[in-house]
């Protein structure tokens, strides 16, 4: 009952300090994207996006190695110091990767200063990186909550200074470096589980040969943990290759609105994989495949409901929450969530993969969208110069990984041929129905109540069994 209740603490903190750290993260967003201008912020975005891009693949995904090894090991303070230090390698290692791409990808002097200056978080990032899964594998997420949730109230009151302020995008990316310094040393210092030691772990030996056998074990892990930030990141910097520098404040703005939606669906999901793992060791496919099923009708219905309110309401919100200068925006945030409506039961039907031991079929699935995404990218954009073939591209990928998803799943017997035609069928008559009842009803009305009768219809067939489920 003891490691019950830490394990459900555990996760309560996780999603907590998500739901906190998103909520000041987005506004810190939108009000820099308010403030600068279109130029300005454009570059802010293609700097930062290099070193995000860069800072998901440097951890090389070893957080899942270093959770197994600390809870089979009686001296955790030299498990702890080898992991720091391997992860400080690796931060240095990429730091050098992200000035290379800058430097090799663009000429702009701000562009080229700006990725220097944001490469260094690369190093602070694993650090921190390290520590939070620390937490995770001593259950004190709490902690990792806590000073994450301080850095997120810290950039929020920093973006509110530049309107008080002349500060430049430069000197922001200066005070931000600074700021996740800070971070760092505060997860030093108060961030760590008690009778964990951080300071010195610099002086533990590590040989090369232990870090490449550890990384050949676990080297799919790697590519898990970064796909989705490398999907994503990539499409940036191809964008700021291909088209105005516009474009990618465009992009960017509607992929942060994407991000707000898919909260909820990412919550739900990790909320309940130990529920899935736990059916699939006892051998309980029934109730097991009962529960995805609940859950992937529900995450249905969410990605449609996602997708009506910004085509109804998209060019209300999108000026509002960014000015008037990004009007225009909202043309490609209803093309991005067009995606929505597939990917909530994307990333259940991942979720069930790797609780069925199948995370490297995942992996391969992932690369392969990656790689359609980007032909389709480039080949797109050499004949039509228009941000809209990335939002295509981007559903069109989206839905080749749900197909091969689907596949595997009927395979194991977890969906049938029935269950995925009744998925499509259901999201492209909802769709088509509502776009042509907007033909002859006021956005509001149509929405309330349209999804008035959802709903009702939802919870009566689905609703009440998953309750029921969810209580036994």
């Amino acid at each position: 009952m003891k490691v019950k209740s830490q394990l459900y603490r555990n996760s309560f903190w996780g999603l907590a300090g998500s739901l906190v750290q998103n909520l000041f993260l987005s506004l810190f967003f939108i009000l820099l994207a308010r403030h600068y201008s279109t130029e300005d912020w454009s570059t802010y975005l293609i700097a930062t996006s290099v070193y995000q891009m860069v800072a998901a693949i440097s951890t090389m995904g070893l957080g899942q190695w270093f959770i197994r090894e600390v809870v089979n090991t009686d001296d955790k303070n030299a498990l702890v110091a080898r992991f720091l230090k391997m992860q400080t390698y690796f931060g240095f290692f990429f730091f050098i990767i992200n000035l290379i791409i800058v430097l090799v990808t663009y000429d702009d002097f701000t562009m080229r200063l700006l990725s220097f200056l944001f490469a260094f978080n690369v190093v602070f990032d694993n650090i921190i990186y390290s520590i939070r899964n620390i937490n995770i594998a001593q259950f004190e997420q709490k902690k990792t909550v806590a000073v994450l949730s301080i850095e997120a109230c810290a950039k929020f009151v920093l973006a509110c200074l530049v309107y008080i302020l002349p500060i430049s995008v430069v000197t922001l990316a200066i005070l931000l470096v600074l700021l996740r310094l800070v971070t760092l040393n505060l997860f030093l210092r108060i961030g760590a589980p008690e009778g964990i030691k951080l300071m010195g772990f610099w002086n533990v030996k590590l040989s090369l040969n232990n870090i490449i056998v550890i990384i050949k074990e676990y080297w799919p892990f790697a590519i898990i943990s970064s796909a989705y930030i490398v999907y994503w990141k990539i499409c940036t910097l191809i964008i700021s290759k291909k088209l105005p520098i516009e474009a990618v404040a465009d992009f960017e703005n509607s992929f942060k609105i994407f991000t707000l939606a898919q909260l909820v669906p990412t919550v739900v999901a990790s909320t309940v994989l130990p529920r899935m793992v736990s059916l699939f060791k006892e051998g309980k496919m029934g109730e097991l495949r009962k529960l995805y099923m609940n859950l992937f009708w529900f995450f249905c219905i969410y990605g449609v409901g996602a997708y009506t309110f910004i085509h109804s309401f998209g060019f209300e919100i999108i000026p509002l929450l960014f000015s008037e200068k990004y009007a225009e925006t909202a043309i490609y945030t209803q093309q991005m969530f067009l995606t929505m409506l597939i990917m909530p039961t994307t990333f259940l039907q991942a979720q069930l993969l790797i609780t069925m031991k199948l995370e490297k079929l995942d992996m391969w699935f992932n690369v392969k969208r990656l790689c359609i995404n980007v032909l389709i990218c480039l080949v797109g954009l050499y004949y039509i110069k228009s941000l809209s073939v990335v939002t295509y591209a981007i559903f069109i990928s989206f839905i080749i990984l749900h197909i091969s998803q689907d596949i595997t799943l009927i395979k194991r017997k977890m969906l049938t041929v029935l269950d995925v035609s009744k998925f499509f069928g259901l999201i492209a008559f909802l769709v088509l129905g509502y776009f042509w009842l907007s033909k002859f009803l006021n956005p509001i009305i149509l929405f309330c109540a349209f999804w008035l009768v959802i709903g009702t219809a939802y919870y009566f067939l689905v609703g009440k069994s998953l309750l029921n489920f969810n209580k036994k």
